[in-house]
């Protein structure tokens, strides 16, 4: 329980890196920023960035950086590397803010003041994931995106906030009111991801969209497996893939063995696992079950990746 409250602060240092020589790639250049929204008197805004090698089959990549709910921006250089690989593919990429809703939190150790703190964070993410959806939804015409093709893309604290939205989605939530009425995301990429919640095991609906779990074996930032106390859940891609396949339900999950937290930022170096899904699963609807170990000894592995929670206080 103790490292269910800390591991979120842990993400702050961790995800505020980049790994080694990242500085010297090319990274990609937002077209145009947008105002998406104005919450708690935050303003909000996303960058868009459009691939000249788009074709209309392929979906517009909404990005959701990660730092543990107390830092990290939409605009890092590190993340516009990744970004500039996928409109080299032909993909849209749109990057958002989110309100940090741990910036000013402490480590109050195991109360439920912080396990409240947590629960908004996660959930002011995921509002504001859904505002900047409605934005897109609303302004694609002008903004030239298929609003009915697009794909969740979260980094660590933004795989969190991804994988609850879908999980509000899928399950009717009224969370998930703010969004048209059948709207669903084309599919959801997770990289070191994991969904809270209070009623025990996370269980997606029947309507769950196409879903991409990547993960580290070795992650101690957030959980591979799970954390729990009584119906309190922090569920990672372990026991999600666990419950995925009890319920049925069509996902891929690759698991790289011995890596950490890493995984959160490895995009350029997993591009022979994040094509598939997208290529198969959201493209031509292939609604694949795919559970894959993954060995590459050529994923960076920056100093904090593999850190202990203790380690860092």
């Amino acid at each position: 329980m103790k490292f269910f409250l800390m591991l979120f602060s842990a993400l702050a240092c961790a995800l505020s890196q980049a790994p080694a020589g990242i500085a010297a790639e090319k990274a990609a250049e937002p077209e145009g920023t947008y105002l998406y929204a104005r919450h708690d008197g935050q303003d909000l805004f996303l960058d868009l960035y459009h691939s000249p090698k788009h074709s209309p089959e392929k979906p517009t990549l909404i990005y959701i950086f990660g730092g543990g709910f107390k830092d990290g921006a939409r605009d890092r250089q590190a993340h516009r590397v990744w970004f500039n690989d996928m409109l080299e593919l032909g993909y849209n990429v749109v990057s958002i803010d989110y309100r940090l809703g741990l910036k000013d939190a402490s480590d109050a150790g195991v109360n439920k003041k912080f396990i409240r703190q947590l629960e908004n964070a996660i959930d002011l993410a995921v509002e504001d994931l859904f505002s900047a959806t409605l934005f897109l939804i609303e302004n694609s015409d002008e903004l030239n995106i298929d609003a009915d093709n697009l794909v969740l893309a979260g980094a660590s604290a933004g795989a969190i906030t991804a994988l609850q939205a879908e999980w509000y989605i899928s399950n009717s939530s009224p969370k998930a009111s703010i969004l048209p009425r059948g709207f669903n995301y084309s599919g959801v990429m997770a990289f070191s991801g994991a969904v809270f919640s209070r009623k025990g095991k996370v269980r997606f609906g029947t309507n769950m969209c196409p879903t991409a779990l990547f993960h580290g074996t070795a992650d101690t930032m957030v959980p591979y497996d799970k954390i729990s106390f009584l119906r309190l859940h922090f569920d990672g891609s372990n026991q999600l893939a666990k419950q995925l396949v009890k319920d049925g339900k069509a996902f891929r999950i690759y698991r790289y063995t011995g890596n950490g937290h890493e995984i959160s930022v490895a995009m350029p170096h997993i591009m022979d696992q994040i094509l598939p899904f997208l290529e198969e699963d959201v493209i031509k609807k292939a609604g694949s079950s795919v559970d894959a170990t993954v060995d590459n000894p050529d994923i960076p592995v920056p100093d904090w990746a593999m850190d202990d929670y203790k380690s860092l206080y």
